[in-house]
């Protein structure tokens, strides 16, 4: 499908002043993003066939293959590219520009990478857990770069994913390593990954949350499979299948963080469940200048003008200030990535997962409006944006309800109180 409008839209693209808070990219940031933009268009044209027919984008995963991006948080003294937080961030959103599914996806492969980097080097471990923590992530780093992908599949239709129950899918020690069991949903990256970092619970007489493992499972071991079919509304080339596990015997190497280590990082840095958003943001920006291109005539197949109309220009102004915001909030909140933040940090965290999540959806409903039934076509990448926009409030471990709940009681609740306490 035709989109050659992006092509001046890139061109003109000012990064310093879509993608930062008023500070000047890095120059390793505007290396990065401008890679992204090479090849972006065509990404942005093959999105029509992932989406059409439910698809992984192998070829788009291909491209970030050769770029070396599938090492993007990999630390450099493994051989890595070491972005950090903030950058991964800012290149997440540029690939969402040109497809939602392609970021979303290339999300769940860096979490493993990112989690497991300095995070970790920053916590508190014994110098067992330290040791076996350098070997093992020196496996997984080295796949990595080698050009193997690596998925998370979290949710397992419980509150193990929010974090208020211990996961279902059990990890029980064995001499050299561990045997699974256990199911989960919407496993993005099904039947195209290489390994399945995978969240479980060691199986313990009364385990608890803090006996959480994160354990990395090869595609093809034994008892691994992948079932169940993928129609969904949006986010289609994610291609997130259910993940079975029975008795699947993986080696203590696979093991991606030191026993209890996952639990005490959500709570110290909460900020690293925020790694969907830049998928959102790119999806709005990427709606509201298709938008403006299509409001221009500077769209294929749309050769009428329609920016002379009042109402298109008061609604798009409406829509930019709406978009402004999201993106002001965003940005400060991923320069606060740190450990251990403050409570108003902390909240602050939830209100921007929660802003940017809405307002991708109020962003491409709005491009709808203004651009009008033809818009609607899927001949146009508009339509899949508006259906993709909408998965983002959904998605554990934070999705928007769970925000404002959190939101709620931490506005109301100093630490250590609870509403056990008014009862």
């Amino acid at each position: 499908m035709d989109c050659s409008y992006l092509r001046k839209t890139v061109k003109s693209a000012d990064h310093n002043t879509l993608y930062t808070d008023g500070r000047p990219l890095t120059p390793l940031q505007r290396e990065l993003v401008g890679r992204v933009d090479e090849v972006g268009v065509a990404w942005a044209e093959r999105a029509f066939e992932h989406d059409r027919d439910a698809v992984f984008p192998t070829r788009n995963w291909n491209d970030l293959r050769d770029m070396g991006f599938l090492g993007l948080c990999v630390p450099e003294r493994f051989g890595g590219i070491g972005a950090d937080y903030r950058t991964y961030m800012l290149v997440a959103s540029r690939i969402a520009y040109y497809c939602g599914s392609t970021a979303n996806t290339f999300n769940m492969h860096n979490a493993n990478a990112l989690w497991t980097a300095g995070m970790v080097d920053d916590m508190a471990l014994t110098p067992a857990q330290r040791a076996s923590h350098e070997r093992n992530r020196a496996v997984h780093y080295a796949n990595m770069l080698a050009g193997r992908i690596y998925a998370q599949p979290f949710s397992e239709g419980s509150a193990a994913a929010a974090g208020r129950a211990p996961f279902g899918t059990l990890a029980r020690r064995t001499e050299g390593g561990f045997v699974l069991n256990g199911k989960k949903i919407f496993a993005s990256l099904s039947g195209s990954a290489d390994y399945y970092g995978v969240l479980c619970t060691e199986d313990l007489p009364g385990a608890t949350t803090a006996n959480t493992l994160f354990i990395a499972v090869p595609a093809d071991a034994p008892g691994v499979s992948v079932v169940g079919d993928w129609d969904p509304l949006g986010m289609r080339a994610t291609v997130s299948r259910t993940l079975l596990l029975k008795d699947v015997h993986v080696s203590e190497t696979a093991e991606m963080m030191p026993s209890g280590v996952y639990i005490q990082a959500a709570s110290q840095y909460p900020h690293m469940f925020m790694t969907l958003t830049p998928t959102y943001m790119g999806v709005a920006q990427s709606a509201f200048d298709f938008a403006v291109a299509y409001l221009r005539g500077e769209v294929a197949g749309v050769p009428v003008k329609r920016r002379m109309y009042p109402t298109k220009q008061i609604g798009l102004a409406q829509t930019y200030v709406k978009l402004q915001q999201a993106w002001a909030l965003w940005h400060r909140v991923t320069s606060e990535y740190k450990r251990a933040p403050t409570r108003a940090e902390r909240l602050r965290a939830f209100a921007c997962q929660h802003t940017v999540m809405e307002t991708c959806a109020e962003v491409a409903s709005d491009a709808v409006r203004l651009c009008g039934g033809q818009a609607m076509l899927k001949t146009f990448p508009l339509e899949r944006m508006f259906r993709d926009s909408r998965c983002g409030a959904l998605m554990l471990p934070w999705t928007s309800e769970i925000c404002l709940d959190r939101i709620g009681l931490g506005l109301l609740y100093e630490e250590g109180e609870s509403p056990k306490d008014d009862a």
